[in-house]
């Protein structure tokens, strides 16, 4: 009896520091990503201003100036990007989950996707400045659409496959037993039923994409105007942020914690709105 309640007691206290250990290395990472947070508003709201948006890069030492062509920039790469990656994504997370569920090529594709999940981004700006970058002879904001494009289709692979996996056979049953063909069971039964994880998979392939900053310095590197030419230089907020931020110019400085701040929100935007999107899945 006294070995038994020696036995609870050893085990009692091992489940009572385990969880104390879990509870501050909770604690300490909530912490540390508000003194992030609390940095970057710090540093970054006091010279967040309407010439931010409206004003292009400063020559250093200058007084004004603003991120403008950086956020134009990154918002036309992160929109070529996702229009060119989803597709892609979309469609080969269809074939592994409907038509090559079992297959080995399911298996090959499953794996290589697995891989890009955890590949280092660098080493996607490689390989779009091996491919596209040096035959052209220089760079270009298509590369980097291609880049981030490439950074895009393994989650959307990833979670357009997960999300039809979890579609129930029945409905799947239930419509080809009134005739529809295969690709009309997919497209009006099975995609309406994943939709709401599909695009929350489109939102956090978004969100990474939209701070990358290695690939982008591979191949669309930075321009100090404004310009809509995707065949040569663009500017992009990731790559600005790198620049300024090396900078001894306090004026680049400033900017840089402003365009890191506009980038974390909108990164968090994007993340609660996938997280919202995909709670309001579980519970329908």
């Amino acid at each position: 009896m006294a070995r038994d309640f020696a036995k609870y007691r050893r085990r009692r206290f091992s489940n009572i520091f385990v969880m104390g250990l879990c509870w501050s290395a909770s604690a300490l990472g909530i912490a540390v990503l508000f003194i992030i947070l609390g940095t970057l508003i710090y540093r970054g709201v006091g010279h967040l201003s309407l010439g931010v948006f409206s004003e292009d890069m400063p020559p250093p030492g200058a007084t004004g100036g603003g991120l403008r062509n950086a956020i134009v920039g990154s918002l036309i790469l992160t929109f070529l990007g996702t229009v060119i990656g989803t597709p892609i994504g979309i469609l080969a997370g269809t074939y592994m989950a409907e038509y090559g569920r079992h297959t080995r090529i399911a298996s090959v594709v499953r794996f290589i996707n697995d891989i890009l999940l955890s590949a280092p981004s660098i080493v996607v700006g490689l390989f779009v400045y091996s491919l596209m970058v040096r035959p052209m002879g220089h760079f270009s904001g298509i590369a980097g659409a291609v880049a981030l494009a490439v950074l895009v289709v393994p989650t959307v692979v990833r979670t357009t496959e997960n999300m039809l996996l979890l579609v129930p056979n029945q409905l799947r049953e239930a419509a080809s037993a009134i005739g529809l063909p295969r690709a009309l069971v997919i497209r009006h039964v099975a995609y309406k039923a994943a939709m709401a994880g599909m695009i929350t998979g489109i939102l956090l392939a978004i969100a990474r994409i939209s701070g990358e900053t290695a690939p982008l310095l591979f191949t669309a590197l930075d321009n100090q105007f404004f310009t809509f030419n995707l065949d040569g230089q663009i500017s992009t907020l990731p790559a600005v942020i790198y620049k300024f931020a090396l900078s001894a110019d306090t004026r680049w400085q400033d900017l840089a914690w402003t365009g890191a701040l506009l980038i974390t929100v909108a990164v968090l935007t994007l993340s609660i709105l996938a997280r919202w999107l995909s709670s309001r899945r579980g519970k329908s």
